[in-house]
């Protein structure tokens, strides 16, 4: 079995909530709470979960835009999490990004050169000749022609924008690629090109993807595996085909349940969440999912489930699914 390229173990990130005239911290909102998996190269894992429930926060946490208030990324066998930034220098070079929205993550005044080029740039001096030559041929990379290299992002489609950020996360020629809901501000027909161009560059030059989304149709299209997350928590992960095949977790059951179905003849079976999700600041006993979970025991609301193995490769978070 392949080494996994990058590992979060238990990763954490809480935030301080201040009330009062003097800032005092009065309580915790808890982002993520002991999330952990593994990533190996050529493989697509996506985070999936509903608005708010942390998967941004993981792709920040492990490109260190903020940092963890506990836990560790492990890439290469190397602990990455407490490094200074000059010693954090070269491993920046490996993980790139890639953002949600595709106009506010250019920069407005470079062309799409010097965008591309920028990351280049920060580690060595480049001619001007050099770096046209080199933004030519990233631009083809991501199907642009070779004469956008002096336009604007102004001047470029919602499409052609994300891949002009694109271009720029692999310009350094990186092991793992975070894609942040990366099609979510796109057009239906724009969003299938994009999916297909990650899913190109994958093939030929095997990075990994960490791919957030909420969307499961476009999920369920790319992933190699599927971990679900909810206030926080990981609540099931496994094989993309066994997670959509036999959910395990009530939660992960809704999400699919509740997903738009391209047959307009077939009613999928409907399995609503009731009730709202929980205060991350004040977040239930137990499984933080019982409140709204139609398979709830007494159990489930004082003991935390913990993921436990199942066959094929899944893992689930469930008092009744995967007794301990």
């Amino acid at each position: 079995m392949t080494e996994p390229f990058l590992i979060a173990e238990r990763l954490v990130k809480d935030y301080p909530v201040s009330r009062g005239f003097f800032g005092r911290t009065h309580s915790v909102l808890h982002a993520v709470d002991r999330v952990s998996f593994s990533v190996t190269k050529g493989e697509t894992l996506c985070l999936v979960g509903e608005s708010g429930c942390g998967k941004s926060t993981v792709a920040r946490l492990l490109m260190r835009i903020v940092e963890p208030s506990g836990g560790r990324i492990i890439i290469d066998d190397t602990d990455i999490t407490r490094l200074e930034k000059a010693a954090l220098r070269p491993w920046r070079r490996r993980v790139q990004m890639v953002f949600q929205d595709p106009y506010s993550s250019l920069n407005p005044r470079l062309t799409a050169a010097q965008i591309v080029t920028e990351p280049i740039e920060n580690f060595r001096s480049l001619r001007r000749s050099e770096r046209d030559q080199l933004a030519a041929s990233l631009l083809e990379q991501v199907g642009l022609r070779p004469e956008s290299l002096h336009r604007l992002p102004a001047e470029f489609s919602g499409g052609q924008r994300q891949r002009l950020g694109i271009a720029r996360a692999l310009s350094l020629g990186p092991d793992m690629i975070i894609a942040d809901e990366p099609v979510s501000a796109l057009d239906v027909s724009v969003q299938a090109q994009i999916l297909n161009l990650l899913l190109e560059l994958q093939e030929r030059t095997g990075v990994a993807l960490l791919f957030i989304s909420h969307d499961l149709g476009v999920v369920e299209h790319i992933a190699h595996r599927v971990a679900v997350m909810y206030l926080g928590r990981i609540v099931e992960i496994g094989p993309s085909e066994v997670i959509f095949a036999r959910p395990r977790h009530p939660y992960t059951e809704a999400l699919i349940a509740a997903a738009p179905v391209p047959d307009p003849d077939r009613e999928p079976p409907k399995r609503p969440i009731e009730g709202e999700v929980p205060s991350p600041v004040n977040p239930p006993g137990g499984c933080y999912f019982h409140p709204r979970c139609p398979l709830a025991i007494a159990r489930c609301r004082v003991e935390e489930p913990l993921l436990t193995e199942l066959p094929g490769n899944q893992r689930v978070a469930c008092h009744v699914r995967a007794p301990a």
